[in-house]
């Protein structure tokens, strides 16, 4: 499943939240227990609008949890399961940021393709 909402200031700031219209499974539907597995719950928004998507759209889902590695102190989403709580709000620094702003001419050069 693909969600967008970071993408202004090279994906700092939150803006519409997309969520993908189609979900790949390795086999039959989305059914039975779900674990809905995430990087974060920063405001906690996404997870929110994805657990209420899949339980509209999804009933045979009987039922859903949801796991994170980071909580962050202002997210208004509880996740049933957290690695780490964040009392101070702070940025991830997650390894593929250094390609937001990256073009494809500059993807290019960096590994000369």
């Amino acid at each position: 499943m693909s969600t967008s909402s970071y993408r202004a200031e090279e994906g700092t700031v939150q803006g519409h939240l997309d969520i993908a219209r189609y979900i790949t499974t390795p086999k039959g539907e989305i059914a039975g227990k779900v674990l809905l597995v995430d990087d974060l719950a920063d405001s906690g928004k996404t997870l929110k609008a994805v657990i209420d998507m899949l339980r509209r759209n999804y009933a045979p889902i009987t039922e859903m949890r949801s796991a994170v590695i980071w909580t962050k102190a202002l997210s208004t989403f509880e996740t049933d399961y957290s690695v780490e709580f964040l009392p101070t709000n702070p940025w991830i620094h997650q390894p593929f940021e250094g390609y937001d702003a990256l073009t494809p001419e500059k993807l290019l050069q960096k590994w000369k393709v």
